[in-house]
């Protein structure tokens, strides 16, 4: 640190060793703007700041899905029906609805292994990816 202050300290001083020119030069400005932009431009850079200062509206649709309440019921209903060992996609409704019919498969696949928990079915499955297959518990 001595020796960096001694460096600067040891350059050359304006006023005793170096001086400014006489007359120094001003900085001409020029003061015109001159905007050139299109419509889209304008539009796009005014939703940007509007969409920057205005709160986020996230507006969620309601879907029809089956809770894992209503699984538990509709498959505890129909594994007393079933004699023998039952597919788990015969107890999902009928539907035409791509998603309710997602939501049903996992819901029913969730009460199946609750029930099989308390132990009111059996669960079989007899290699990976295969059908999963239920009966009531004997």
């Amino acid at each position: 640190m001595r020796e960096a202050g001694a460096r600067l300290l040891g350059r050359d001083r304006i006023g005793r060793d170096v001086f400014e020119r006489g007359n120094p030069e001003g900085l001409r400005l020029v003061r015109k703007s001159a905007w050139q932009v299109r419509d889209f431009d304008l539009f796009a850079a005014y939703g940007v700041v509007r969409a920057r200062t205005q709160p986020a509206m996230h507006v969620v649709h309601a879907r029809s899905v089956m809770t894992l309440d209503e699984a538990i019921e509709r498959v505890g209903k129909m594994i007393g029906m079933a004699l023998d060992w039952t597919f788990l996609e015969s107890f999902l409704p009928s539907t035409q609805d791509p998603q309710f019919r997602r939501s049903a498969l996992a819901s029913s696949f969730l009460a199946a292994l609750e029930l099989a928990r308390r132990g009111r079915l059996d669960i079989a499955q007899e290699e990976a990816f295969a059908p999963i297959r239920l009966r009531k518990a004997a």
